[in-house]
């Protein structure tokens, strides 16, 4: 494999198209050639990501892409099914950062969105969450960027099934809270600061269509409630088991650590001293960090879980890079090595 690639990102103007530019133009095995959005061609990129003010690089529109080794798309849901062939036309590899290719059969997308445009491509498509899937990425495609409430939720549960703590038949419970940067760039009212400030807001009460992608990896249903808070950035996941045998807390640090002891962008967080006792998507800002971490409540048979990322990155654009680093034979870490801040203002 090339120590050096090109690569060009499609939706560069929303939130994770900027963080996609931010990481590959500091990758040290990609040059990065292309940014396109319609709405901004032939502007300057730093006149939509002021941090990116030092990037010799203007968008450009989608027509205009030239051939490229790697392309990312960075596009709302139902997108990239309908231009997949053309994209393949452009770029050997490309990662996408929509549902496009998340799940695995066509069944799947008329259940939970609204069908699906090019389902011969399912089949060829790998999930882009290397802590569970890294086995079949290398040399892949087409690789499909994990939904960021589910790769927390992933993430939290998943020791728990390998170890055989959980065996799918029992009540799961999870409630996560996500910044307005979800909503992207054109979140519209519901994202606006007067609306969204001071607000703990459910917006996915159940039927969230991330649900499909936890169902699909950890083979069971869970009971989903999604809220919106008020942070810019993070995803921070609370999951509520009930193992149908008794566990210790010597049982999950064995889990976690044997899960997770080698992961370089996992860390566990369960209980320690100082502030930051339990996973918090503050403390992840910016980083391909995910925090996972666990309390143990005996007097009602349940396992608290805690799962923090930065949706943005660890939950997005950071995971693609992650993905697409380990299809390309480059360092796991490439590029991603930012390590956060600390203080750090509302994230």
């Amino acid at each position: 494999m090339t120590d050096r690639v090109t690569a060009s990102v499609i939706g560069a103007s929303g939130f994770t198209g900027g963080e996609l530019l931010r990481l590959l133009a500091g990758h040290p095995n990609v040059e990065l050639v292309e940014a396109t959005s319609r709405s901004y061609d032939k502007k300057t990129v730093g006149s939509v990501h002021p941090n990116l003010r030092g990037l010799d690089l203007r968008f450009t529109t989608p027509e205009d892409l030239e051939s490229v080794d790697v392309l990312f798309t960075a596009t709302p849901h139902g997108v990239s099914m309908g231009q997949i062939d053309d994209f393949f036309e452009i770029a050997d590899t490309v990662v996408d950062l929509s549902a496009d290719f998340r799940l695995e059969t066509e069944a799947q997308y008329e259940e939970w969105y609204d069908g699906h445009d090019a389902p011969e491509y399912l089949e060829k498509a790998e999930y882009a969450l290397p802590e569970i899937n890294r086995e079949n990425l290398p040399g892949a495609e087409l690789i499909a960027s994990g939904g960021c409430n589910a790769t927390a939720t992933i993430l939290g549960l998943y020791p728990l099934f390998e170890d055989g703590i959980l065996d799918g038949s029992e009540q799961l419970v999870v409630d996560v809270k996500v910044g307005s940067s979800e909503g992207g760039a054109g979140g519209g009212e519901a994202s606006s600061h007067p609306e969204r400030s001071g607000i703990v807001r459910p917006y996915a009460p159940t039927g969230h269509r991330h649900e499909a992608e936890i169902e699909q990896f950890l083979g069971t249903s869970v009971a989903f409630t999604c809220h919106a808070v008020d942070m810019t950035r993070g995803a921070s996941a609370t999951i509520h088991a009930f193992p149908n045998e008794p566990v210790s807390k010597r049982d999950l640090w064995g889990a976690y650590r044997g899960v997770y002891g080698d992961e370089p962008f996992v860390r566990t967080v369960a209980g320690g001293s100082g502030v930051y006792r339990y996973p918090e998507p503050k403390a992840l800002t910016a980083t391909n960090m995910a925090e996972v971490g666990f309390e143990l409540d005996p007097s009602n048979k349940r396992v608290v879980v805690f799962s923090a990322i930065d949706n943005m990155m660890k939950g997005s654009a950071g995971q693609a890079v992650h993905a697409a680093n380990i299809a390309l034979g480059f360092e796991e870490t490439a590029g991603l090595e930012f390590a956060g801040l600390h203080p750090v203002g509302a994230p």
